[in-house]
C-alpha cells in the first residue's frame, strides 16, 4: 500500500467521458488505502434516454446528477477529511459545464437557480488531477467499455465536452491542478504507470503542473 502525501486529504480526479477518471480514482484509493467517492451514473434513470433524445432528457438527466453530487459532497464533512483521505471522481464546481452544453436557454436559467439555491458549502480539494486525451482516444475508450446506452454518444458531443473541460480547468484556481496527458498511460492494467503518477503527485510543488509519459 502506497500512502499519498499527508497534505492531500481530498483528491479529485476529473476529465471528460472516456478519460478514465473513475478507473483512476478507484485505483488511487485502492493503492493508497483511501476512501473512494464515486459518481453512480447507472443510478440515473434518465441517462439512457439522454443519449437517444437529448432535447427531451437533458434537463432531468442534469438535475438528477446535480442532486446526486450535492448529496455526496454534503456527506463529506471536514471531520471525515481529518480521519481519512478521500479520492473522488467528480468536483461539484464542474456540474454547470454539462448544463451549459446540453440545456436550452430556459432550462439553463431554471438549472442555474436550482444550483445556486442548493449548492452546499463543500470542502475544497487539496489536489485535482485533470485527465486529458484526444477525442479519438475518448471515443475508442467509450466503445471499448461497451456500456449499451453510450453507443450513441457522438464524436461531436465528446469534442465539445473535451473543449468545455479544457476551458473550465484553464480558469480553475481553487485548488492545485495536475494536468495528466493520459494518451499513453494505463492506470488500470499497468501498475508501473500508476506508480509513476504517485511519484509525480508526491513531487508536486506548484499550483498547476503537467505530467505525461516520458516526463
Amino acid at each position: 500500500m502506497t500512502a499519498l502525501p499527508e497534505k492531500y486529504r481530498y483528491i479529485v480526479v476529473e476529465g471528460p467521458i472516456g478519460a478514465g477518471k473513475t478507473s483512476l480514482a478507484r485505483k488511487l484509493a485502492e493503492k493508497s488505502g483511501s476512501t473512494p467517492l464515486l459518481e453512480d451514473p447507472g443510478a440515473n434513470p434518465f441517462l439512457p434516454g439522454f443519449y437517444t433524445d437529448n432535447a427531451r432528457y437533458a434537463l432531468p438527466t442534469q438535475l438528477f446528477f446535480l442532486f446526486q453530487r450535492i448529496n455526496q459532497v454534503r456527506d463529506l464533512g471536514q471531520a471525515d477529511l481529518f480521519r481519512r483521505t478521500t479520492v473522488a471522481d467528480f468536483i461539484l464546481d464542474k456540474d454547470p459545464l454539462f448544463a451549459r452544453l446540453t440545456l436550452n436557454d430556459d432550462e439553463l436559467s431554471l438549472y442555474q437557480q436550482i444550483y445556486t439555491q442548493m449548492k452546499p458549502q463543500a470542502a475544497v480539494p487539496d489536489l485535482v488531477i485533470y485527465l486529458q486525451a484526444s477525442t479519438e482516444t475518448l471515443i475508442e475508450r467509450v466503445k471499448r467499455r461497451a456500456v449499451s446506452y453510450e453507443r450513441t454518444i457522438s464524436e461531436d458531443y465528446l469534442l465539445k465536452l473535451a473543449e468545455s473541460y479544457a476551458r473550465f480547468f484553464y480558469q480553475y484556481d481553487a485548488a492545485p491542478v495536475l494536468i495528466v496527458n493520459s494518451e499513453h498511460l494505463n492506470f488500470v492494467d499497468a501498475p508501473a504507470d500508476l506508480d509513476l503518477l504517485l511519484e509525480r503527485i508526491a513531487a508536486m510543488r506548484g499550483a498547476r503542473e503537467f505530467f505525461s509519459l516520458g516526463e
